[in-house]
Formats: structure tokens, sequence, C-alpha cells
């Protein structure tokens, strides 16, 4: 359900726009905030469109909890924003148009990744033996890149590939470990197995649906609005795989409800489901609870980060690639060890980190040494942003250093061992988050933001009195932000 009229989110978001402008300055507005826009306002998310994919990589990689941070502040009805690209025509066709208005006959291929689709699900630009089950359903198109061939193995993803091996290769259609549930940080491959995935399950003539999480909201919100959803619902419930990526970003209880339907009526009729998230399943604390319990009941897998041995295996594998193209790109074992010390966050810096190299040697004709490297690699090594703490890990971390449980934090009990370390959270949470007081109140067990404010009051009071708290409260900020 739309949460307000079209005019009054326009009113909204040129609101939105103009604090930007005034926080950030116009330099930076104009660079980067200047042709992004509204496309509208659907069950508390804010869908909003760049032209570019660099735009909406940037903006997500560096701004996304600032634009959040600010529509908050001028609306409740927003709860969560999603960056989609338009295609190269401008605008995309407004939600409103008429469900069976067919798309312009010069219109170019939607984009894949996260675009925000038109109410009719509109046709990709996909090979042949995907475009039936995607074309309907607003599903994306697998990266020809990403298999098992060119998927990496080290002690840190091994079990994750050994799990997603057995699922795609699994005999005479068996379906096992259902659902397989892989979780991990940004960079660390679990998007890959996905597509290993459905690439090797559409070789075997299996019908594959790709879906991220945004995908799979609009494409049920639209359905809606064109009276098509019990459609929509059986055709997703007609395949032989589902993969949904980025699971955490379901939002809304009917979205939630219908996610949750799917789910049961897959794996009830023996349909393989693949699922990715960047946390445990448990951890999903804005999913129903019976979703989260679905998703627990099969095999769930971490993927880990990159050690050191990994790492190095994935920039001389780049490398060696890369040298098919351009014979004369040598990069020593000196310098390649140097990079993978270096860089330890994902499997994307190592990338960034190689085309780096590569454009130092072919813009310059040198060879990449390593006072060249330290060069090329500077901006990924030392300017890299401080890691974006969780209000989950600050929950965690908390209740382990004072001996409660997470649930006694975001429990009802008022005895001082829990309310203390409470307290600590929140105040944890605002300071190191770029969260709002409501927000952080519903993460807290559904407190009111009144709630939230009287504990940071009560903690930086206690902090300019109690020296020992104080140290304690700069430890605990010191382990969240390593």
């Amino acid at each position: 359900m739309e949460a307000s009229g079209e005019q009054t989110a326009a009113d909204v978001w040129a609101r939105v726009k103009r604090r930007l402008r005034a926080e950030l300055g116009e330099d930076i507005f104009a660079s980067w905030f200047g042709r992004l826009e509204v496309d509208t306002v659907v069950d508390g998310c804010a869908y909003l469109t760049v032209p570019t994919r660099f735009l909406k990589s940037w903006i997500e990689s560096h701004y996304a909890d600032r634009v959040l941070s600010v529509y908050r502040s001028e609306t409740k009805d927003v709860e969560r924003v999603s960056i989609g690209v338009r295609n190269s025509l401008g605008r995309e066709a407004s939600p409103q148009r008429r469900p069976n208005e067919a798309p312009r006959p010069n219109a170019a291929p939607m984009p894949a990744t996260t675009q925000i689709s038109e109410p009719k699900m509109p046709s990709m630009a996909l090979p042949a033996e995907e475009r039936s089950e995607n074309s309907d359903l607003g599903g994306a198109p697998l990266d020809p890149r990403l298999t098992f061939e060119s998927f990496i193995v080290g002690r840190s993803n091994a079990l994750a590939h050994a799990a997603a091996d057995r699922v795609a290769h699994a005999p005479n259609g068996q379906v096992i470990y259902n659902p397989l549930y892989l979780h991990a940080g940004v960079g660390l491959g679990k998007t890959h197995l996905l597509h290993a995935i459905g690439h090797e399950m559409r070789a075997q003539g299996r019908r594959v649906i790709y879906l991220t999480a945004d995908r799979f909201m609009y494409g049920f919100v639209a359905s809606l609005k064109a009276q098509t959803s019990l459609a929509f619902k059986e055709r997703l419930r007609g395949i032989d795989l589902l993969i949904i990526d980025d699971v955490q970003f379901i939002q809304g209880k009917q979205i939630q409800q219908e996610f949750g339907h799917t789910l049961n009526a897959l794996i009830d009729a023996g349909r393989q489901i693949v699922i990715a998230a960047d946390r445990p399943p448990a951890d999903l604390e804005n999913l129903d609870e019976r979703v989260r319990s679905r998703l627990a009941g099969g095999l769930v897998v971490e993927v880990t980060a990159l050690d050191e041995a990994l790492r190095t295996s994935i920039l001389s594998t780049r490398i060696e690639a890369l040298k098919t193209i351009h014979p004369t790109f040598e990069v020593g074992p000196n310098v390649i060890s140097y990079v993978a010390r270096s860089i330890t966050a994902n499997g994307r810096d190592l990338e960034g980190a190689v085309n780096r190299l590569l454009a130092h040697a072919t813009l310059t004709g040198s060879a990449i040494t390593l006072e060249t490297a330290e060069t090329a690699i500077r901006d990924l090594v030392r300017n890299r942003e401080p890691k974006r703490v969780k209000i989950e890990d600050i929950q965690k971390l908390v209740a382990s250093r004072y001996n409660v449980s997470r649930s006694d934090i975001l429990s009802e009990r008022r005895t001082a061992a829990v309310v203390r370390p409470r307290q600590i959270a929140m105040y944890l949470s605002k300071v190191l988050t770029l969260r709002s007081l409501p927000e952080i109140g519903r993460r807290f067990g559904g407190r009111d933001h009144t709630t939230v404010l009287h504990a940071v009051r009560k903690i930086e009071k206690a902090l300019g009195e109690d020296h020992a708290l104080s140290d304690e409260v700069e430890l605990l900020k010191r382990m969240l932000q390593e």
C-alpha cells in the first residue's frame, strides 16, 4: 500500500533534497544528488532512482544512511530507501501506468541487479533459456562470469562451496539442504555461489529464477496494484529453483507473509530454495519469526573473512586472466604478497587493487614495483571508511561483556543487571550508527524513542562522573570499530 499520494511524496522529497543541499554543501549535492529522484513510496520504502550504476553504487556506499536519516526527519512514512537505475530514456514509467500498457518499442533493456521494476514486471533482456521464467517475474539474469569454475576455494568458503556444489549437482533432481542459507559480509562470495548454482541447474534444464529482495518486494506490490497477485504467486511457485539474494532487506508485514507462504509452498512441493543474507536467520529481526524459523530449518553456512592465502590466490588468478588481454602486464610475487597483506576487507577491494595496478602499468608503461603498488592502492588501504557498526553487533558485544543474554537486553526486564547494559547498548547505537532514535527503539524490543533518549542522556551524564565506566565504554567502542 502506498504511504502517501504522489504529490505528497514529491513534496516530501523536495524537502529532503533541500536538507541534503544545506547539510552537504552545493558542490557535493550537485555531484551526487542532483539527479537522484523519488519514484514512489511503497510499504514504508522510498524507491529512488539515478541514471547510472556508478551513481547508485556511490550513493549506496557513502550516503545511504544520510539520505534515510534526512528522509526519516521529514516523514514517518519512510523506514528505508532503495536505489535503482533508470533506463537510458530517462525516468522510468510511473507506477500508476495501466497494467496492460505495452512498453515503448525502443525502450532499452532493463539493467540487472536491483533495478526498480514497473508494475507489469517488464521483460528483461535475457538469453532465450532465461526469458520465459524471468519475463513475468522480474528476475535478474545470472552473471555469466559467476560460475563454479571461476570460484576460488579457500578455508573461509570451503564449506559454503561444498554445500552449493552438492545442491547444484544433486542426483535425479533431489532436493537437499532445503533451504540452503548462505550468510556473509560484503564481497566474500555468497552471490557468486548463488549464480553458480543457478547456472548449473539451468544447464540441467531446470526452471530457475534469481531475485534480489528488492525485486521480490516490488514485484509483489506491483502485482497487487495490477490485480494479478494470484497469477504472480502461481508463476513463482511453479519453478524448480528459487534464489533470493539479500533477504535481510525484505520489509513490510504483507510482503513478509507472502514470502513465508512462498517458502512453505515451494519446500512442501519439493522445490529447491537457496538464500543469501548478510547475517544468520536468527539475527533478521525485521523478518517474521515464522519466516526466520523456516530459513533456519535448512542448512545455514557462514562465509567468513578471506584469509591471506585465499586473497593471494584471488589476486594471482585475476592477474593471470588479465594477462591474456594485456600480455605485458606483469606483477611479481612480492607485490602480490604485499597487496594480499594490505587489503583484507573483501574480494571487491582486491578486484579494485588489480584494476589500479593494471591502469598504472598500461598508462605509464612502467613496471609494477612495491613503490608503485603502494601508490596505486593507497586509497584502498589508508582511506577506507571506518567500519560500519550494526546495532545487532553492539547488542551482542554488550551482552557478552556484562554476562547477560541479548534477549535480556531486548526484554522488558528492569533489574539493574539488565538496565545498565541495555542503556549502554542504546548509547553506543546512537553514537556509532546513523540510526534515528525511533529506529533504535524498534531494534530494542519495540521501545519508544523517548526511552532511547533517556538512556543516552543517562549514560552521557554517567560518563562524565564515572571514569571506570568511561574507560569501559571507550573499550567497547574500539572493539566494535576494529
